[in-house]
């Protein structure tokens, strides 16, 4: 098959990061898999992606990633693949309405997360709808997805939607080894791997390290993206600037997380976060938001905290410096349920779907 993935950049994120593992694994299953990124500036996925040999089209650098000349450049371009999949909402739009002109494309799309900001708005229902009915499938990446994306599109959507669990190399991140000399004497490491976005909340996270001991306990922040220069001067603003350290984007994600003592996710939702199977894979504990898509894969594993409840969750953070037991309990608990999610039953469900839907045809 020759399979073409879109979407918006390759930043830090778990679509982003999806794409390059979707990418390399398809490629060594023999199929031709390219891509498309409407911003391509630099970062380390991209390298990764450009390690694979696959061919990646840079509609622009740096530029606005809802710019419609891009249209224009996918209509061209997915006319020589058999199945064009898209993530990220400006991707999904502008296929859909290439998908118009360019004749017998079939076009599949994921969705990502539990929740958006169109589906606060009413006038985005018909023409989410218009768009999803444009593809031959899409896929959630979590039951509690595809529940929300159901509701919101409601009986007039026609297209087939399925659930595919994100999955990562539990095997390889168990096995990572921790960064020499990165870790501080006497201190709890906390570290939340997310882009800077206002979806994934790096503020209650701060603001629950900032009621711990300055002095026994340090945050890290790896990632990148819209809202990092805002959460750096909420740091300085809380005078915390020795205890809360930006790490920028990693390639060494595993390792990193190796490294800490625990790992967070404090986001407002989320589809089915890479970092979360990650850190759980990682053989620490991990602790996340009791919210859509944290919740489904940590309850009854890892550590569930009320949203945006900063003391609760320094609480929690302490208590798995304190208690030992509760500590290594917590750790196997996340190991087990990570084993759940692994990278090849994810890479069979997606090449089934592709070859389902050129099938039918």
């Amino acid at each position: 098959m020759r399979i073409l993935q879109v979407i918006t950049s390759l930043m830090t994120g778990g679509a982003e990061r999806l794409i390059v593992d979707i990418t390399k694994r398809l490629r060594e299953y023999g199929h031709v898999v390219d891509v498309v990124v409407f911003n391509g500036v630099e970062t380390p996925f991209m390298r990764q992606l450009e390690r694979t040999g696959c061919r990646i089209y840079l509609l622009s650098i740096g530029g606005s990633v809802y710019n419609p000349r891009y249209i224009l450049d996918l209509r061209k371009i997915m006319r020589d693949y058999d199945i064009v999949h898209t993530h990220n909402t400006s991707p999904q739009f502008f296929t859909a309405i290439a998908s118009v002109f360019t004749s017998k494309i079939a076009a599949v799309t994921t969705e990502h997360n539990t929740s958006n900001r169109r589906r606060n708005n009413k006038l985005w229902r018909p023409i989410d709808r218009w768009m999803y009915n444009r593809y031959r499938h899409v896929i959630c990446i979590s039951d509690q997805a595809e529940k929300n994306l159901r509701a919101h599109l409601g009986s007039k959507h026609h297209t087939p939607i399925t659930t595919i669990y994100n999955g990562i190399d539990v095997d390889a991140c168990h096995s990572a080894e921790p960064i020499a000399g990165m870790h501080p004497a006497n201190k709890f490491v906390v570290v939340m791997v997310a882009a800077f976005r206002k979806q994934k909340d790096q503020k209650t996270l701060i603001e629950a390290i900032a009621q711990l001991p300055q002095q026994e306990f340090e945050l890290w922040l790896a990632g990148d993206g819209d809202t990092r220069a805002e959460i750096e001067q909420f740091v300085v603003e809380k005078n915390l600037a020795q205890q809360v350290k930006f790490l920028g984007n990693r390639t060494d994600v595993p390792n990193l997380l190796h490294t800490a003592d625990a790992i967070c996710m404090s986001s407002h939702y989320e589809g089915l976060s890479l970092s979360n199977l990650e850190g759980m894979s990682a053989g620490r504990p991990f602790i996340a938001t009791d919210v859509d898509g944290l919740r489904e894969v940590t309850a009854g594993y890892g550590i569930l905290f009320p949203h945006e409840d900063a003391a609760a969750l320094a609480k929690i953070i302490k208590k798995l410096r304190d208690d030992k037991a509760y500590y290594q309990k917590t750790a196997e608990d996340c190991y087990r349920r990570a084993c759940m999610f692994d990278i090849k039953r994810m890479i069979d469900a997606y090449e089934a779907i592709y070859r389902q839907i050129l099938n039918q045809e």
